[in-house]
């Protein structure tokens, strides 16, 4: 898979292939629309990227419709650990916030997610960053919208590639 990059100062960098960023579907049928943050720093997380991609392709809970540049950048909260790379998922689903935590759950650890401590090296983190346009608080276990994609720019500045996509629109 071929990689192109873009230096940013800080030793972050812009990453784009042939599926990041992309448009992938032309229309929204589905209900419910989603902002998936998408991250990981432990083995090969570009790659694990791909076939993420090809594994939500294949399933019918949910439909990707679109992906962002991959953005590589320091971790936070515990600092002892490699660069984060992370990229954002539109996806519309059937599934309710609920059931889709559920089962983006289930795909962390089918991709080897362990769960050691709080902002831990991980394979790969999945985070619903926002779901319609619903604000949603269950308890600490689910918070929508994330309480802090603002904040990060792990989740601004893929964004900005993901700006015209379909649907955006009905979760911003």
């Amino acid at each position: 898979m071929p990689y192109i990059y873009k230096k940013l100062k800080d030793n972050k960098e812009i990453i784009k292939t042939l599926n990041f960023p992309k448009s992938i579907v032309s229309s929204c049928i589905y209900k419910n629309i989603s902002l998936i943050g998408v991250g990981g720093n432990l083995g090969d997380t570009k790659r694990r990227f791909e076939k993420l991609l090809i594994y939500l392709k294949r399933d019918k809970k949910i439909r990707v419709v679109a992906t962002s540049i991959i953005f590589k950048n320091p971790p936070f909260g515990y600092l002892e650990q490699p660069f984060f790379y992370n990229t954002l998922f539109l996806v519309e689903t059937k599934l309710t916030p609920i059931k889709l935590l559920r089962y983006l759950q289930r795909i962390e650890n089918h991709f080897g997610r362990k769960r050691e401590f709080k902002n831990s090296p991980r394979t790969l983190d999945l985070d619903i960053l926002m779901y319609n346009k619903q604000k949603i608080q269950k308890d600490t276990t689910l918070i929508i919208p994330h309480p802090y994609w603002k904040e990060r720019e792990s989740v601004q500045l893929p964004l900005q590639y993901l700006k015209g996509a379909k649907c955006l629109g009905r979760v911003l």
